[in-house]
């Protein structure tokens, strides 16, 4: 017996791509329902690869009752409207915005890291998918932390423009496109060009100086990871279509060799480790794109603290950041949960 599943979102990267990963996976769905807003109802969405068109419901008319699970990839203000309704109905929500995330009573799951977080969803019925870049980096860190106890860590993303959504994948496109040909490359999406260029600014500033993406990492690694961790993070958007890169820092409260590292990181789940040091001996972002891997490259002792780790993160920010892990959260709610009470 399979479950009922639907999708929330299903018209944009994160929703078509969860889409992707139900149909890859074989996920035990005996019926997916697929719903968005009004200006895409009706729309045809494809599931996977499997040939078969799925037609878009509105959710503001949808009726969650008797269905199993929801996958949510709608951003924040409609997530707060709908995911108490599913929830309420008995649909477990596993939400990719960042609204519950921080709430104590909403399990904040990386399956590789904390899966026994999950026990907590049924408070409010609701599973909340961490951000993209703290999801890569904390499936890298569990093992070590595991092994060594991580005291502090230093991070510096490099974001895909996918991290955006499409209006971001668009600008980059345009942009390339125009100063190719001479014309005016205008920023709208993004506060300054993105096209051959870098920006040091994901999210609104706060009142420190720091980053509303900056902050989600350092709050999401301690509630995700170990509250203890100390985090500073700088996260910048860089022109890449898709596949965010993080070169980490690591200090450990006791001692850990690169060779150790390495060690442990082969056998870490959901890590690839793909780090030999000779031209190319590492992965970048265009070699991450449909992959469900978390790679990692660039492991070296870092001689200017004790016990100290530098290393390079690269995934797929639309599959592990977003939509696999939560297809992964909806495996782990099934095997634990779900059949169960079935």
């Amino acid at each position: 017996m399979g479950y009922r599943v639907v999708v929330a979102g299903a018209t944009g990267n994160v929703g078509r791509e969860m889409l992707n990963i139900l149909a890859e996976r074989e996920f035990p769905a005996d019926e997916i329902a697929v719903v968005a807003s009004s200006r895409s109802t009706g729309d045809m969405v494809d599931f996977g690869e499997t040939g078969k068109q799925l037609k878009i419901q509105n959710i503001d008319h949808f009726d969650p009752e008797g269905w199993d699970i929801a996958l949510f990839a709608i951003g924040s203000e409609a997530t707060k409207i709908h995911a108490p309704r599913f929830a309420a109905a008995g649909c477990t929500v596993i939400d990719n915005s960042s609204l519950y995330r921080m709430d104590p009573d909403v399990p904040l799951i990386v399956p590789e890291v904390n899966p026994e977080a999950i026990e907590g969803y049924r408070v409010k019925n609701i599973i909340a998918n961490p951000n993209c870049s703290t999801a890569q980096m904390v499936v890298a860190l569990k093992p070590l932390h595991d092994a060594a106890t991580i005291k502090r860590v230093v991070v510096a993303t490099y974001q895909s423009v996918s991290g955006a959504g499409k209006a971001g994948m668009d600008e980059l496109f345009e942009q390339s496109r125009n100063i190719f040909v001479g014309d005016q490359a205008e920023p709208t999406k993004f506060t300054k060009q993105i096209a051959f260029n870098v920006i040091p600014h994901i999210d609104s500033f706060l009142d420190d100086g720091s980053t509303k993406e900056e902050w989600k990492m350092v709050v999401e690694t301690k509630k995700i990871l170990d509250p203890r961790i100390k985090v500073t993070a700088t996260c910048v958007r860089v022109p890449v279509f898709v596949g965010h890169s993080e070169a980490i820092n690591i200090e450990f409260e006791d001692e850990i060799s690169a060779a150790e590292a390495k060690r442990i990181l082969r056998e870490a789940p959901g890590v690839m480790l793909v780090d030999k040091h000779e031209d190319g001996g590492y992965v970048t972002p265009v070699e991450c794109v449909g992959e469900y891997a978390t790679y990692v490259s660039r492991v070296r002792d870092d001689p200017t603290v004790d016990n100290g780790l530098s290393l390079w993160c690269v995934s797929d920010n639309l599959r592990k950041g977003a939509a696999l892990n939560a297809v992964q959260i909806a495996e782990l709610l099934g095997r634990r949960h779900l059949q169960k009470a079935a």
